[in-house]
């Protein structure tokens, strides 16, 4: 009792200034005197302070600490160790998000198996499957390994104590919302559900300096699910993303304490599991002996890796008042821009009353400015029924006036599509050095870009009268 009177003393009040009257919450206007603002917080407790405690250790200059503990270990797959910097840091906590079925755990299986070695224990920890499903599909992706180990455990402490059993230099959990603490309230994947799992794995981490890679659920938005804390706290985001009707997968690092955040690795999903691809542009491009109207090449930089990618456009007669405008890949409000600029500026009336559709090839998603002057000459072209010319690649940022914008990266563009064969390149005006043998093009605007597509067919002369 006596307790709880000193609970109720300590806990802060409000009084008014002019009456006296209390409250336990503020109030703008006093009920007992009708006085506006006289309310006032009156009995606080005391702020307490941290006393200094003794150290755990010593600080040392940053010239005498040793940063060999911190050299990254190969996973074994090699467009993740693109993404992560080198590899994985012992003590480093990897937070993998992505919808589902995109991929996650087939990825991380794999390395899972890759990544185990006599002196590198990994430890796989489902709580979403049985330990013989993921069996079956490890069998499927051809993922063994005699230094792999596997739990299915939804229990935090039961994880920990697999951590003290099997002593691994690599954790998976497949899914850290699946996983919950006894002792704190609330079912699994809820908020201070999943800030004490994470933290407690973290603070694992790096007290037995133990690499760990997380599975997270997103949201329907794409954002991770669960309190933004848990992005802060680990030491490495990465974004699984991909068309689940495509084989193309990207990941894509969003923090890294170790390296740099604009990388992206690209795998490919098939029957017999995921594997990465060192040069997926052959996935983005169709290989055609004839030009076909309405086909435009560009070449896109997805972090600091350039990709070549195939716009196509079609227009057909509406058959309705309002004509369709479909895209798959590309960014709807784009297109309608480009349109727009074509009508306006390239003269082109025709686009206003036809159907128009426009995609990419292979899933990939263009969303970068660099891939305009691509989709205004794909639509002219399919607009006017003529083939650009063939090995073109166009590169440029289109404004609402018309011209045609300077991207960065445009060295390596075109040195990428030199390699793949390409002779020919659109490009704004000082695009620096120019691979040998190839023809570049300096645009200024739409004008000038047009001019690359061949006279298109002329309608019959009417004939004059005569007499």
């Amino acid at each position: 009792m006596a307790a709880r009177t000193k609970s109720a003393k300590d806990r802060p009040s409000y009084r008014c200034t002019e009456c006296g009257w209390t409250t336990a919450k503020w109030l703008g206007r006093c009920p007992e005197c009708q006085a506006w603002g006289t309310v006032e917080e009156y009995g606080a407790p005391a702020v307490r302070t941290t006393a200094a405690g003794r150290v755990s250790t010593a600080a040392l200059p940053i010239g005498q600490v040793d940063g060999r503990q911190a050299t990254a270990r190969t996973t074994g797959v090699d467009e993740l160790d693109r993404v992560l910097g080198g590899g994985l840091v012992p003590g480093a906590v990897v937070l993998l998000a992505g919808e589902p079925g995109v991929g996650k755990s087939t990825l991380l299986l794999d390395v899972a198996a890759k990544a185990a070695s006599e002196a590198h224990r990994t430890l796989y920890v489902t709580g979403e499957e049985s330990a013989s499903q993921v069996r079956l599909r490890a069998d499927r992706i051809d993922a063994l390994s005699d230094h792999l180990y596997l739990a299915a455990e939804t229990d935090l402490s039961a994880v920990l104590g697999h951590l003290d059993e099997v002593k691994p230099s690599l954790l998976i959990l497949d899914s850290v919302q699946t996983v919950a603490s006894p002792e704190i309230d609330g079912a699994p994947g809820g908020m201070a559900q999943v800030r004490e799992v994470a933290g407690a794995l973290i603070r694992a981490s790096k007290d037995r300096g133990m690499s760990t890679l997380l599975v997270g659920h997103v949201t329907k938005d794409g954002a991770i699910a669960g309190p933004r804390l848990l992005e802060h706290l680990v030491d490495v985001v990465l974004h699984f993303e991909g068309d689940r009707h495509a084989r193309l997968r990207l990941v894509r690092g969003v923090k890294n304490r170790y390296g740099a955040t604009d990388e992206v690795g690209c795998f490919e999903l098939h029957d017999e599991g995921i594997t990465g691809l060192a040069d997926p542009s052959g996935l983005f491009l169709t290989r055609r002996d004839v030009a076909v109207p309405g086909t435009c090449l560009t070449v896109t930089l997805e972090g600091r890796r350039p990709l070549v990618a195939e716009v196509q456009a079609l227009t057909v007669d509406s058959q309705i008042p309002s004509p369709r405008r479909t895209t798959s890949g590309l960014e709807t409000s784009r297109v309608s821009m480009m349109l727009a600029v074509l009508e306006q500026r390239g003269r082109i009336s025709a686009l206003g009353k036809r159907d128009i559709y426009s995609a990419t090839v292979g899933g990939v998603k263009l969303s970068e400015p660099a891939a305009d002057l691509a989709i205004a000459l794909a639509l002219a072209s399919a607009a006017s029924d003529t083939p650009l010319p063939k090995n073109l690649v166009a590169i440029g940022e289109v404004g609402l006036a018309g011209e045609v914008r300077r991207v960065t990266g445009v060295q390596r563009r075109l040195a990428e599509a030199h390699r793949l064969g390409f002779t020919h390149a659109l490009v704004p005006g000082d695009p620096g050095k120019v691979p040998p043998g190839m023809k570049v093009t300096e645009v200024a605007d739409m004008g000038d870009a047009l001019r690359v597509l061949p006279r298109s067919r002329r309608a019959p002369k009417a004939e004059e009268p005569t007499g």
